[in-house]
């Protein structure tokens, strides 16, 4: 078997060390994760998730009548907070995940990033995804990289053409710097030429899956002088967060398989796990996957030849 996020992580380091414009990462402090994603389907291929955004300020919503314009209903105070997630005691101070078999399946054809591959083989789709989620960590440890929108504005989700330019021009350096092709020639595959030539595909998951760490709302007790006035503002919501955990180590993490056709039975799949995702994925007994994978994975020495 392949363990895919093993594999992107490996790549990552191999990327941050040789393209200068990314040196500034420290790569102890990222997880590479995956989640499900449908091939064909619209959506995202990967995600750069921040956990060192600080708690938002305390506010609440409220709802109006449309006639008469007074708030009928509010909810409890609250802030917004980001989950905390240590690795063997490191702080995790960003999450990558990556769509499978989605990801996989990612071409140069009629993509926005095609004109700036001009004559490049179409797996280096995947690469420029990879890079590109490397750029959204900000070098000054603001969270999400801010980009400058064509309206003058800043924003974390912008990914106008300096953007793309610059991550492309990334991927070209780091092609150029001669890196061992084990480190990257997994990505030439599509999801179900790795299954077939892997015997399976595997990648790290929360076991909270399809759940994983994402920011939360936590209540909070009204301001002083709030609570004198609050029949004013009518019925008080009670806040209605997810039961997620709000602290993760490497004891909520799980190798789970991933398959091309939803109608492969999930051989080993958690009874907690949604029926519907049943179908796509299984849960392993790590030593026996890390077994099958160790068999896969390319032999690189250090001076970057291949054994």
């Amino acid at each position: 078997m392949i363990n895919y996020t093993e594999r992107v992580t490996d790549l990552m380091h191999d990327i941050i060390m040789r393209v200068p414009s990314l040196s500034y990462i420290d790569p102890s402090r990222l997880l590479v994760f995956a989640r499900y994603g449908r091939a064909g389907a619209e959506g995202a291929f990967a995600t750069c998730h921040c956990l060192t955004l600080p708690p938002t300020e305390p506010g609440y919503y409220y709802w109006r009548d449309r006639e008469t314009g007074r708030i009928t209903r509010r909810s409890e105070w609250f802030v917004v907070k980001c989950p905390s997630v240590e690795i063997a005691a490191t702080p995790i101070d960003y999450l990558i995940s990556f769509t499978l078999p989605r990801f996989c399946n990612q071409t140069l054809e009629r993509s926005r990033k095609e004109e700036y591959y001009r004559g490049v083989e179409s797996w280096v789709a995947k690469l420029d995804t990879i890079v590109h989620e490397l750029y959204h960590i900000d070098p000054d440890a603001n969270g999400i990289r801010t980009v400058e929108r064509r309206d003058g504005e800043c924003s974390s989700l912008a990914h106008g053409p300096t953007f793309l330019l610059n991550v492309s021009s990334m991927v070209k350096q780091y092609l150029r710097s001669n890196p061992d092709p084990e480190r990257y020639d997994f990505l030439r595959y599509n999801f179900t030429d790795l299954s077939h030539r892997f015997d399976g595909v595997v990648a790290t998951t929360f076991r909270t899956f399809p759940s994983f760490p994402q920011r939360y709302m936590e209540a909070l007790p009204a301001p002083p002088g709030e609570a004198d006035h609050g029949q004013d503002h009518g019925k008080v919501e009670p806040i209605k967060s997810p039961n997620r955990p709000r602290h993760y180590t490497e004891a909520d993490l799980c190798i789970r398989q991933f398959f091309d056709d939803p109608s492969a039975g999930a051989r080993g799949a958690s009874s907690g796990t949604r029926s519907t995702l049943r179908l796509q994925t299984a849960v392993f007994d790590e030593r026996a996957v890390a077994a099958a994978c160790e068999r896969s994975r390319p032999k690189i020495l250090s001076d970057g030849a291949r054994g």
